[in-house]
């Protein structure tokens, strides 16, 4: 009889987990046919309003002249030997100092950084990477390519060719979910976590973006519900035309969307918990990612958490908000490791 009971509660216990799993995945492709719906609605008008316009994009053969400001950093190339690619960086600060590495999301490149490539440059070597299929780094064609082990591979090849065995991590959007990964997977490289609008992957739900060529990565950052929310950080058009040439270079657009096609591949994981210390920062205003998701987080941290919501703060946080961003950081990477802390901004 104990031995019927036993192997019934192993059966309940399977027939649990997979009723989970598949809850889990019917929840996340039914959110991404809700969104592709949507996607293909707004892709229709716009081809009924302006058939001849709607695929049609200008390649920018000059850089504007911000992506050449010798204050934020000269301009670097690394080729990892294990995956053959070429990666485009930025670094500024003196060698040997701590490594505090910076990692974009979606449809971002290194400059996105520039408010913290200033800022840290005093006490660190600062490095922003135009993540694999971004900005000046290589674009591989094969969607396979982009599947996340291979993107947290890219850091930790990064790290070391730098001469470094570890790190401060900041990731925002997808660099954050690239970042968290790293800290869950090599603990030892990541000294501190740090962390923008990006929730730890097992809190993650996809999320879907319509592009309708460069009005819609305009309106990312530009629209008054999605856009920066902070009147004196506008993007200028200078600034905006620094995204537009990164993104309009043959290959950029594919290479940039092909993070959303594998995000699938590694959750849910089998192992998530963080055990570095962790700032998460949080836009009240994100357009795309719900608060909830932040608190969320703290469930998977085994170490110092702090979490700060940023009042009036868009998804650009670290453009959004910079001034209260690097202070934040600041007192992250100064203060020791205490209880949890969670403050509202």
């Amino acid at each position: 009889m104990a031995r019927l009971l036993h192997n019934l509660l192993l059966l309940t216990v399977g027939l649990t987990l997979k009723i989970r799993v598949m809850g889990y995945w019917s929840l996340i492709y039914g959110y991404c046919a809700l969104c592709t719906g949507v996607a293909l609605l707004k892709l229709g008008w716009n081809i009924i309003l302006r058939p001849s316009t709607t695929f049609q994009w200008t390649v920018r053969e000059t850089p504007p002249a911000c992506l050449n400001d010798t204050s934020l950093g000269t301009h670097c190339y690394v080729r990892i030997k294990e995956s053959g690619l070429r990666f485009h960086y930025v670094a500024a600060g003196e060698r040997g100092k701590p490594l505090m590495l910076f990692l974009h999301g979606f449809p971002e490149f290194w400059f996105s950084w520039r408010h913290q490539l200033r800022e840290f440059k005093s006490e660190f070597r600062v490095v922003a990477v135009d993540m694999r299929g971004y900005g000046e780094s290589d674009l591989p064609s094969s969607t396979e390519s982009y599947q996340l082990d291979y993107l947290v591979t890219d850091i930790k090849d990064i790290v070391e060719y730098l001469g470094y065995n570890r790190c401060l991590l900041v990731g925002h959007d997808w660099g954050g979910i690239i970042a968290w990964l790293c800290a869950i997977h090599y603990p030892e490289m990541v000294t501190k976590l740090i962390v923008l609008n990006s929730p730890h992957p097992c809190v993650f739900t996809e999320f879907m973006l319509s592009i309708n060529d460069f009005k819609a990565l305009k309106s990312l950052f530009t629209s008054r519900s999605t856009g920066i929310s902070c009147k004196g950080r506008w993007l200028t058009t200078e600034d905006l035309e620094a995204y537009l040439y990164a993104l309009s270079q043959p290959g950029a657009l594919t290479g940039a969307l092909n993070y959303f096609r594998n995000v699938f591949s590694v959750l849910p994981l089998s192992h998530c918990e963080v055990r570095s210390p962790v700032l998460l920062l949080w836009g009240e205003r994100d357009a795309f990612l719900e608060q909830d998701m932040a608190e969320a987080c703290r469930l998977y941290i085994r170490n110092h958490f702090r979490l700060n919501i940023i009042s009036g703060a868009s998804h650009w946080l670290q453009q959004d908000q910079p001034d209260i961003v690097n202070t934040l950081i600041w007192t992250f990477i100064k203060e020791g490791e205490g209880r949890k802390h969670y403050r509202n901004l």
